[in-house]
């Protein structure tokens, strides 16, 4: 039996490709899983170089934006039923859960991880509280599944995966594939976050198993 994972540890750092990380997080949080969210000083800098979003530099209004960018139309009971799903923490914010074991998430994902905070948690740093919850998932075993984004990768940056998957890390790069047609940029970006739902055993319709077609995908 697949084991279960209703809390998730999300951290979104300054590589390319940060649509990854919030299209993850809008599906986590619709998929009703309990979302710790942390997003560095440089992923907001890069959110607002790829994207049109303008994310607010407090955390409370962070989440307000969210909640109305992924549940604008609902109704207020669902909209707060969803607001109490997702808490954001600062990257100094040392009693937030996930900067200890008694509160260890069920599972924790950097998407996407920069190289510099692959390097951190391969030795690990605990500078921050990205690197800090890392480290909380590795030392209590839990599941911890890193989406480098870099090319092409240098030997540290093969060596620090490689360590890193001697440990049990999930090591799953930002590489799309093709065999689906993506059509959008949005196709290929799903296509990623598809692949972390299904490692994380997360119900998702975003694309079909290999031989399996989208009227066969039950949703």
């Amino acid at each position: 039996m697949s084991e279960k994972y209703n809390t998730i540890a999300l951290a979104i750092t300054g590589a390319s490709g940060a649509q990854y990380g919030l299209r993850l997080l809008e599906c986590l949080l619709k998929a009703d899983k309990k979302v710790y969210l942390m997003i560095s000083k440089a992923a907001q800098v890069v959110i607002a170089t790829e994207t049109d979003i303008q994310l607010p530099g407090q955390r409370a209004e962070m989440k307000t934006y969210f909640m109305e960018k992924y549940f604008g139309e609902v109704g207020q009971g669902t909209l707060e039923k969803k607001a109490a799903l997702l808490e954001i923490f600062g990257k100094d914010q040392w009693m937030a859960p996930v900067a200890s074991g008694t509160g260890a998430p069920d599972a924790m994902v950097v998407c996407p991880c920069s190289t510099g905070t692959l390097s951190s948690i391969a030795v690990g740093a605990c500078d921050n509280l990205t690197e800090r919850a890392a480290d909380v998932c590795l030392k209590e075993d839990k599941k911890l599944i890193l989406v480098p984004r870099e090319t092409p990768y240098s030997e540290i940056h093969l060596e620090n995966m490689l360590k890193l998957r001697l440990m049990g890390v999930s090591i799953l790069p930002a590489s799309p594939g093709f065999y689906h047609k993506p059509q959008t940029i949005d196709d290929m970006v799903d296509f990623i976050v598809a692949r972390i739902l299904n490692n994380l055993h997360i119900e998702q319709s975003l694309l079909p198993g290999w031989g399996i077609t989208n009227e066969q995908v039950i949703t």
